[in-house]
């Protein structure tokens, strides 16, 4: 068989089932690390319920994919996952899932790791989103989801602090209310509403505009140029505030 003729014939099998996002729905793209508790908590010791150091390493990690080729709007972090917003009009591999899911965990998985000095590997999937309030319901979901994780992680480690093991700190705080847990914090000293806001919320990079000075090359005149730079926003909004965060966003895309 010719070479030409091999080649058509077993590539089929490679992009046989393609799937590429329809023009105009909006593309979310969430990577989730693997294996992350062992990584941090028994490998490398970060603190917890939270760590800087760490904190910075996933937010370096976003600012990395979202220059990393394809056009993204916002990105997201809470705990170990990322969350990026695709331009509406991204085209990039012709908007192919498969594409769009290995380059980003790729990506991720290369630049956490240069950033750890160990291996940290991220899993990568698409949702694909027809209407700008699904978008919106989106990061309200994951934004929520930062809420409840950071109030049980404190709840959790607060029980193992004490010397509680992962079943007992487990099941004490099983089918606890959250005024309940809020109180478990309290009795410990500790006011769940006064801990860091990017812990409870999560942590948003977005694009921002500013005016840099230059010089024209061609008559070497002094200009005011328009540049973009991202900006990480450690203090987000929540519920409305944030849905109206997210709305605004959206509405400067168009």
């Amino acid at each position: 068989m010719k070479f030409d003729d091999l080649d058509s014939k077993m590539r089929i099998f490679e992009t046989g089932h393609d799937h590429c996002v329809l023009p105009g729905i909006y593309i979310v793209a969430r990577l989730d690390g693997r294996s992350f508790t062992r990584l941090t908590k028994e490998v490398h010791q970060f603190e917890a319920p939270f760590d800087m150091r760490f904190r910075d390493m996933m937010v370096q990690t976003v600012e990395h994919l979202m220059q990393c080729g394809f056009r993204i709007s916002y990105g997201y972090t809470e705990s170990d996952e990322i969350s990026l917003l695709f331009a509406r009009d991204e085209a990039t591999f012709g908007r192919k899932v498969r594409k769009i899911t290995s380059v980003l965990a790729g990506e991720a998985s290369a630049k956490f790791s240069l950033l750890l000095g160990d291996i940290g590997c991220f899993d990568c999937r698409v949702s694909q989103l027809p209407t700008r309030g699904d978008v919106v319901d989106y990061f309200r979901w994951r934004n929520e989801d930062a809420h409840r994780n950071a109030l049980n992680a404190h709840c959790y480690w607060a029980l193992r602090k004490e010397g509680k093991t992962v079943n007992e700190a487990t099941k004490a705080l099983l089918k606890l209310s959250i005024p309940a847990k809020n109180e478990l914090l309290f009795q410990r000293g500790i006011n769940f509403n006064d801990t860091p806001n990017w812990q409870k919320r999560g942590i948003g990079v977005a694009w921002e505009l500013h005016e840099k000075e230059a010089v024209n090359e061609k008559t070497g005149t002094p200009i005011t140029a328009i540049r973009r730079k991202l900006k990480q926003i450690l203090d987000l909004p929540m519920r409305e505030e944030y849905s109206d965060f997210i709305e605004r966003l959206l509405g400067e895309e168009t």
